[in-house]
């Protein structure tokens, strides 16, 4: 990928970085030359960014040309905004404590070249920064009161701004990060698309694992995709890949949903997106859904402590209470008796002020037909941990005990379990969906539908095997396609 430096004036930048082409903003916005090929990365290092300045079309027009700005329109706003600022400092609250406790002054001005500090200390706090903000150049204010530090600002900064005893170790980061983005090895042509694919090998209920992310990769290779599996400290670099494939537990206050927005807002097809994040781990939401469109379900109520009596009259015990961001059977409890549910629900109301009470319905086993844009692709049958009335019996040392997995082919499936969870899944969005379904003779019961299904080498696939990755795989490239059709048509 073609590597751009832009800024006001190239006579006053105070950099050598080699392999890098220094270009004038005015240049890049009027010069033909740099208005039609893709494949180029700006890096915008304009005095200002702010609204209607040389620097905020830069990163406007960039995108605009199919090209990948270093801060995006998205960031540059971000950077103006204080509650954004402000929700920054809390979540990386810790790291911010952990790194400034040593000083003794109660202002501290960090600056942030390419996610480096010239003290290594500060190195975590500001990748961690540079992660959110994405801008080369940046200088963050924090301030201490009542013992406690806050970021109280953060702004890019323009290379003049950069004081002079600086400028050599900026110089040095500065050719590193574009060195490390040379220095993966390129394939011998261009694929036709790249792919992310975030996933920590080391999460305790991974929704696929590692041979399942190995025949993901092969799978998108045959399609000519590049696939990569990133970590959470690769945020940064989202905007180097075409779609993001989550493959990690997504929460909403979660960096899960954070890669999600990001990469939606750099333009890149996202599975899971969002909006299907924000439906589908909150059970709150879910039943609010379900009900208004008559699909049926477990008698279900919202929970919130005026209410306690209702709920056990309407539901009956035994009850099963769930959080509403519950996954994996945590935070998930059945409970036969009226102090048993009190004492449940004090205890889950300490974390969330509603809650979701379903009736218990008994079965051998749950329905999971795995749904992409809005077709079943897979299905299921989760069987019962042993000796639990769940599918995952999850102990209190951390281990957990899984009942067995067994694939069906889709057109066994029951027309009634088929129908409720395509028309359920459909509600969330056309992306991927596990969608738990209990049946009852006739009858199918949606219990979930999840944002992103376990999908584990050795249990859905054992009947589609490497066509379970292709399909999946293929999806993106259809989205892709599309867009790239959209593109050439405007």
């Amino acid at each position: 990928m073609r590597n751009l430096i832009v800024v006001n004036n190239p006579d006053r930048w105070p950099f050598d970085i080699p392999n890098v082409e220094l270009v004038a903003a005015r240049t890049y916005l009027t010069d033909p030359a740099y208005m039609a090929p893709r494949g180029v990365r700006v890096y915008n290092l304009c005095r200002s960014y702010r609204y209607q300045t040389v620097g905020y079309y830069v990163s406007l027009l960039a995108e605009a040309r199919g090209h990948r700005p270093l801060p995006s329109v998205a960031t540059t706003l971000d950077l103006k905004s204080p509650v954004v600022v402000r929700i920054l400092s809390q979540e990386v609250d810790e790291q911010i404590q952990r790194a400034l406790a040593p000083l003794k002054t109660d202002r501290f001005p960090l600056s942030i070249y390419f996610g480096r500090n010239t003290a290594k200390a500060y190195d975590r706090l500001c990748q961690h920064l540079y992660n959110q903000f994405q801008a080369p150049l940046m200088r963050a204010l924090f301030v201490r009161r009542d013992g406690r530090w806050d970021l109280r600002d953060i702004s890019a900064i323009a290379a003049s701004a950069v004081p002079a005893e600086h400028r050599a170790f900026v110089a040095e980061v500065a050719k590193r990060f574009f060195t490390n983005r040379r220095s993966a090895p390129k394939p011998k042509t261009a694929p036709r698309y790249t792919l992310a694919i975030l996933h920590d090998p080391s999460e305790p209920h991974s929704p696929s694992n590692e041979k399942a992310i190995r025949k993901f990769i092969r799978a998108a290779t045959r399609l000519d995709v590049q696939a990569e599996v990133i970590s959470r400290d690769d945020y940064s670099r989202l905007a180097e890949f075409d779609a993001l494939f989550i493959r990690q537990t997504t929460a909403v206050n979660h960096f899960t949903f954070r890669f999600a927005s990001r990469a939606q807002a750099e333009g890149l097809i996202v599975v899971d997106d969002p909006q299907s994040i924000l439906r589908c781990t909150n059970k709150v939401y879910l039943a609010e859904l379900l009900d208004r469109h008559d699909i049926l379900g477990p008698k279900t109520m919202i929970v919130h402590r005026d209410n306690l009596d209702e709920v056990c009259a309407t539901v009956g015990f035994p009850i099963i209470l769930k959080q509403p961001d519950s996954a994996f059977s945590q935070g998930v409890k059945k409970v036969r008796t009226r102090p048993e549910f009190d004492e449940v629900c004090a205890e889950l109301f300490k974390v969330t002020e509603l809650l979701i009470a379903q009736e218990f319905i008994q079965t051998g086993f749950d329905w999971r037909i795995g749904v992409l844009d809005r077709r079943p692709i897979y299905a299921a049958k989760y069987f019962m941990a042993r000796k639990h009335w769940q599918i995952i019996a999850n102990a209190k040392a951390g281990e957990a005990d899984y009942g067995k997995v067994e694939a069906v082919p889709v057109e066994l499936v029951p027309p009634a379990v088929m129908r409720a969870a395509v028309r359920a899944a459909g509600l969330m969005g056309d992306g991927l969906y596990g969608v738990d379904v209990k049946q009852l003779g006739r009858l199918a019961y949606v219990i979930e539908v999840n944002d992103n299904p376990s999908i584990d080498a050795g249990y859905e696939d054992t009947l589609l095997k490497d066509t379970l990755y292709e399909r999946i795989m293929a999806h993106f490239v259809l989205k892709l396609d599309r867009r790239r059709e959209r593109r050439l048509e405007e």
